[in-house]
């Protein structure tokens, strides 16, 4: 991507798409990037703004033209937890905004980044050093679009040359947002409570261990991703990607070396059984031999860097 192409982020009020955005804005220059969400512009964001429901193709093809886009960072979805409530609205979204995408890309011969997750794998997937081909049978709504869209970015690339990449992302864990609806979403809470000084109740037992990633770590590994001339990118699909991996249990005890006094209660609720169904931990092998990938925080460093943030 050239540094005076034009970015559009999809989703930019979201995790992910917060710190993306200005991200992308420090680095390519403020007027280059143009957030939208459904949402109106938080008070505290630069830069241009569009609202836009991505089920909106018309909208969607009018911000492409007026502002000449050349890359689109598709982040717009209905997470693991709310989809299990709204099934049909979730796969309507996540699928029908997807296509609306795709379809933009294929028209305008954009670049697309599409975030998929943890939540492709199934039950049936070794659940300890994930491999990246591995059985994708998911359980949840959400996982079962994330495949779907994995597939339809590949045969878009296969079929048209729509230069599609995407990530397999861990748990994200950021300050700059609230939690959002994710099964994961436990260790971006715990930390909120931790700073108020409050006890916290978590929805998944102790001992359940899943890939998790800073955010710091989540947004270097987007932009390294594509960034990478094209040739080095094999999988068209979606790459396995890794930082660390944890349990409640280890996440409260790093946390009460920093707050001594904090306490956390578990009540395991329907998301154990999401969770249960994840792996443990992932083989990005391909990810770091095709371009470069290398976490850079772990436990520790993300509890502290974390808890020093929100209580600033």
């Amino acid at each position: 991507m050239q540094t005076t192409d034009k970015i559009l982020v999809i989703g930019a009020n979201g995790q992910i798409g917060t710190v993306l955005t200005q991200t992308l804005q420090h680095k390519y220059g403020t007027e280059q990037v143009i957030a939208t969400d459904l949402a109106t512009k938080p008070q505290n964001a630069s830069g241009i703004f569009e609202t836009l429901d991505v089920l909106d193709a018309t909208r969607l093809g009018e911000i492409i033209r007026q502002y000449n886009v050349r890359c689109v960072y598709h982040l717009a979805a209905i997470l693991s937890a709310t989809g299990e409530q709204h099934p049909q609205w979730a796969w309507s979204v996540n699928m029908g905004g997807l296509f609306n995408v795709l379809e933009a890309a294929r028209e305008h011969r954009l670049q697309v980044f599409f975030p998929s997750s943890i939540a492709s794998f199934g039950p049936h997937a070794s659940r300890e050093n994930t491999p990246q081909y591995s059985p994708l049978e998911p359980t949840t709504v959400y996982g079962i679009s994330k495949v779907a869209g994995e597939l339809w970015c590949q045969y878009y690339y296969l079929r048209y040359g729509v230069d599609a990449r995407s990530l397999r992302y861990p748990g994200i864990i950021s300050y700059q947002s609230l939690p959002g609806g994710g099964t994961t979403d436990y260790a971006v809470d715990i930390f909120h409570k931790a700073v108020k000084g409050e006890p916290f109740t978590c929805f998944l037992r102790p001992d359940t261990r899943l890939p998790m990633m800073y955010i710091n770590d989540a947004i270097r590994a987007t932009l390294m991703l594509m960034e990478a001339p094209k040739q080095q990118i094999r999988i068209r699909t979606s790459y396995n990607l890794a930082g660390m991996s944890f349990t409640p249990a280890e996440l409260t005890a790093e946390i009460q070396k920093h707050c001594p006094d904090f306490e956390v209660q578990y009540q395991p609720d329907f998301r154990q059984t999401i969770a249960d169904s994840w792996p443990q931990s992932l083989d990005d092998t391909d990810a770091r031999q095709d371009w470069g990938w290398q976490p850079q925080y772990d436990l520790a460093s993300m509890t502290a860097d974390m808890l020093a943030n929100l209580k600033a």
